[in-house]
């Protein structure tokens, strides 16, 4: 009797215990490295299969940078330079990703959002400390200005190049969601140093890279992620690259709408 009841105490100790950090639920899984994708290595490197299995909530883009990649709930979605917005099947590949199980444990009060640039400010603000992973869904109707960049054939170049023919598409006012990833500053040699932003109209039919937004009243999400999943392409192509030296400038360059670029 007392061992079946000191199983049941521990089971019921089991059931009610937090969800440790670095679970399925609480880490970012990255995809190879943005150096490479500012290098021009565009190979297809992962499967939408492997990347759904890490996360059912990200961005990234596709094989030989055939535009920008939107997941949202579970969903592989890709905005080409065309802005024809097409849902993504397994056989889709991508030289590079960030996908989160999305369980958001934060609600953040940003009412209003006179561009991208304040959007960020105010976030910063909110969030209880900056040296952490964010993965970040803002719900709403809102004014987005977005881009994609065309696809492209070997031989690669850098992705500098590349956006200087986007396609820049000026949204209006819809409704939509905002896919963000935030990166403290010490993984600026593996990602954006700050926010990424992703958007998909409530339809699914708009979308892309986002350039500039404005709002005033959006529903804001936050999930602390507290781990990293770091996989870098097994292609000998990858071993070839130099990733050395300081790319901030093409970060800006490649992140920025063209007429912000300074």
């Amino acid at each position: 009797m007392r061992a079946r009841v000191l199983l049941t105490l521990l089971l019921v100790l089991a059931l009610a215990a937090p969800v440790r950090a670095g679970g399925k639920d609480d880490r970012l899984f990255q995809a190879s490295v943005l150096p490479a994708l500012l290098a021009g290595d565009y190979a297809g490197s992962f499967g939408a299969g492997e990347i759904l299995a890490k996360g059912n909530f990200g961005l990234g883009t596709f094989e030989n940078l055939d535009g920008e990649m939107v997941v949202l709930d579970g969903v592989i979605w890709q905005v080409p330079a065309s802005g024809q917005v097409r849902r993504m099947d397994a056989a889709a590949k991508s030289p590079f990703a960030c996908v989160a199980f999305f369980e958001p444990d934060l609600r953040l009060p940003v009412a209003s959002a006179a561009n991208l640039e304040d959007l960020d400010r105010q976030l910063d603000a909110a969030l209880p400390g900056l040296n952490r992973f964010y993965a970040l869904r803002l719900d709403g109707r809102m004014r987005v200005k977005a881009r994609s960049v065309p696809r492209q054939d070997k031989p690669w170049r850098p992705l500098a190049e590349v956006v200087k023919e986007q396609s820049v598409f000026d949204l209006g006012e819809l409704e939509g969601t905002l896919v963000g990833l935030r990166c403290p500053a010490f993984a600026a040699s593996l990602n954006v140093s700050g926010y990424h932003w992703h958007f998909l109209s409530k339809d699914r039919t708009r979308g892309g890279h986002v350039l500039d937004c404005s709002f005033t009243n959006l529903s804001v999400a936050v999930d602390r992620l507290s781990s990293l999943e770091l996989r870098l392409p097994k292609a000998a192509a990858f071993d070839g690259l130099d990733l050395s030296g300081d790319r901030s400038a093409q970060v800006k360059a490649v992140e920025k709408s063209p007429e912000a670029k300074k």
